[in-house]
C-alpha cells in the first residue's frame, strides 16, 4: 500500500515540474494523473492481456481515496462561505457561468459518447 500511496506522489511531483517547467496552466496533479494514466496503458501494452494493468496495492488505495472523497470538498465549502459577499456582488456572471460550463459538459459528453458508439459499432 506504501509503494501504491508513493506511485500516486511520484506522479503529482511529476505532474507540478512539467507544470512548471513548462508554465502551463493545468494543475500539476492533474498533469501528474495524465501522466499515470499513459504509464498505466504502457504498461498493459508491453504487459499483454495476461496481466493485470493495475497493481492489487493501486487498486485498492483508489477505491480507498474515491470513498473519502467527500471530505475532500469540505475545505473547499467552507471557503466559498467565507466568500458570501463576493457570491453575492457577482451572483449573475457566477450563475452566467455555472450554467453555460454545465451545458458545454453535457454537450461535450454527448458527442463523446455518440462518437465512441458508433465506433464500437464498426469494429468488428
Amino acid at each position: 500500500m506504501v509503494t501504491a500511496f508513493l506511485t500516486l506522489l511520484v506522479f503529482q511531483l511529476l505532474g507540478s515540474a512539467v507544470q512548471a517547467g513548462l508554465g502551463l496552466s493545468v494543475p500539476g496533479p492533474v498533469i501528474g494523473m495524465f501522466l499515470l494514466t499513459a504509464f498505466l496503458l504502457a504498461r498493459k501494452a508491453m504487459a499483454g492481456r495476461a496481466h493485470p494493468v493495475v497493481g492489487e496495492d493501486l487498486g485498492r488505495l483508489a477505491r480507498g481515496l474515491i470513498a473519502a472523497l467527500g471530505l475532500l470538498f469540505v475545505p473547499a465549502g467552507v471557503g466559498v462561505m467565507t466568500q458570501i459577499p463576493v457570491l453575492r456582488a457577482n451572483f449573475w456572471p457566477i450563475a452566467v457561468a455555472l450554467v453555460g460550463s454545465t451545458v458545454m459538459a453535457l454537450v461535450v459528453t454527448g458527442a463523446v459518447m455518440h462518437f465512441g458508439a458508433r465506433r464500437e459499432r464498426r469494429t468488428p
